[in-house]
């Protein structure tokens, strides 16, 4: 994989080089030092990934991230020194489309690299972007949903990434305080990342956010984030928790992991959504979803920053509905206030 690194440091630039230099099957395509040479570099040799910095002269991290995903998309990872007083930042460059965030590494006393999560990142980046159309089409997931309780119980179940955060709010601002269901994120982004996205989500809606704990249950006019590195997933019927497995899922936390629990687990009704994102995640169970009777949405091309896990469930077929993102709080509300959600059981 072909990787930039945009960073004004030349200490972080030579620590940030040596990485992917040491990683076989990766290069360097070039290096900036703000943002403004990056969007000329991008447009001139546009690489597969992009390592980039938040804070530059010139041009911060943020808005090199939004032009290049307008003019010359390609995956964007945050690395940055620290985190405090950045968090706001890291949650802005994922919302406007890069992929995760993580703390810029530094070398050993002996100058050998140790593995660090930035590395680990770069891989998952790579599995991404190499994975191939060959997903089958066949859902081989565990149904134990039975039928709605009579009380109804309503589930709102949301996947995104990158471009995830803007579009969630986008989603969230117009519901209601007494939104008539539970409402479950996942989005991805890294653990350290997840309480100030949770926070800055609570700020853009009446409906209360936070970032989901072990153990807890959904709530009606609640919203629940994913909050760690382990995958989010219902334990039983009416619970939710957090596992290690698949460890070798190529997202963390995943939306099909969580999807799938669904579709094992909740024995009410729901709706999936899907909304922007590179990769896959989260197409295949929102097919599951819909093939056990939930209302299904996808967010269409012209809205996505990147379109690619709705393209998938559009090649699925997953989604009942595909919708512009301004559409999507609406329609929830139809289905919810009405009950003519026509896929549910």
């Amino acid at each position: 994989m072909r990787i930039a690194i945009v960073n004004d440091m030349p200490m972080a630039v030579e620590t940030l080089r040596r990485i992917v230099s040491g990683m076989p099957g990766h290069s360097i395509a070039w290096t900036a030092a703000n943002g403004a040479e990056a969007l000329k570099k991008c447009t001139q040799d546009t690489p597969q990934l992009i390592l980039m910095d938040l804070v530059m002269p010139i041009m911060d991290g943020v808005e090199t991230t939004r032009r290049i995903m307008i003019r010359n998309p390609c995956a964007i990872l945050v690395v940055t020194a620290t985190f405090e007083g950045n968090s706001a930042k890291v949650v802005e460059a994922l919302g406007a489309g890069a992929l995760d965030a993580v703390q810029t590494p530094t070398l050993v006393e002996n100058d050998h690299l140790r593995p660090n999560s930035l590395m680990i990142k770069i891989e998952a980046i790579g599995n991404l972007i190499s994975e191939n159309d060959k997903s089958k089409q066949t859902s081989q997931f565990a149904l134990n949903r039975g039928k709605s309780s009579p009380e109804r119980d309503r589930l709102v179940v949301i996947g995104a990434s990158a471009g995830g955060p803007s579009a969630l709010a986008t989603v969230l601002s117009p519901l209601p305080r007494d939104f008539p269901a539970a409402i479950i994120i996942v989005q991805h982004i890294d653990a350290q990342f997840a309480p100030s996205m949770a926070a800055w989500l609570a700020s853009q809606t009446p409906l209360s956010v936070r970032v989901a704990r072990e153990g807890d249950q959904p709530k009606t006019g609640t919203v629940l984030v994913a909050g760690t590195n382990d995958h989010l997933a219902f334990i039983d019927s009416h619970t939710i928790g957090y596992t290690k497995e698949p460890r070798d899922s190529h997202y963390r936390p995943s939306v099909d992991v969580f999807f799938e629990s669904v579709v094992r687990y909740w024995r009410g009704d729901t709706i999936g959504v899907l909304l922007t994102g590179m990769g896959r995640d989260g197409a295949k169970a929102l097919k599951a979803l819909r093939d056990t009777g939930a209302f299904t949405i996808s967010q269409d091309a012209e809205s996505c920053v990147v379109y690619g896990m709705p393209k998938a469930a559009r090649e699925l077929g997953a989604a009942v509905e595909i919708l512009p993102l301004q559409k999507i709080a609406s329609r929830l509300m139809t289905c919810l206030e009405l009950d003519n959600c026509k896929s549910w059981a």
